[in-house]
């Protein structure tokens, strides 16, 4: 059975920022928004690479 890809941070009612992880790769995003505006980022290292939850990992993602 298929998990969730994407687990989400914490976050605000109208205004914040949440952390995705990718359950799949490990990747983790920074969301941030307000209102009806939003933007996607990757979060990097101090040496422009990827960050990566291993703990995150599931195996049987889709």
């Amino acid at each position: 059975m298929a998990k969730n890809r994407f687990i989400n941070g914490k976050k605000g009612v109208f205004d914040g920022t949440k952390i995705i992880t990718d359950t799949k790769t490990g990747v983790q995003y920074l969301f941030a928004y307000s209102g009806y505006a939003g933007g996607l980022t990757l979060l990097v290292d101090k040496d422009g690479k990827p960050i990566v939850d291993h703990d995150a990992i599931v195996k049987d993602v889709d």
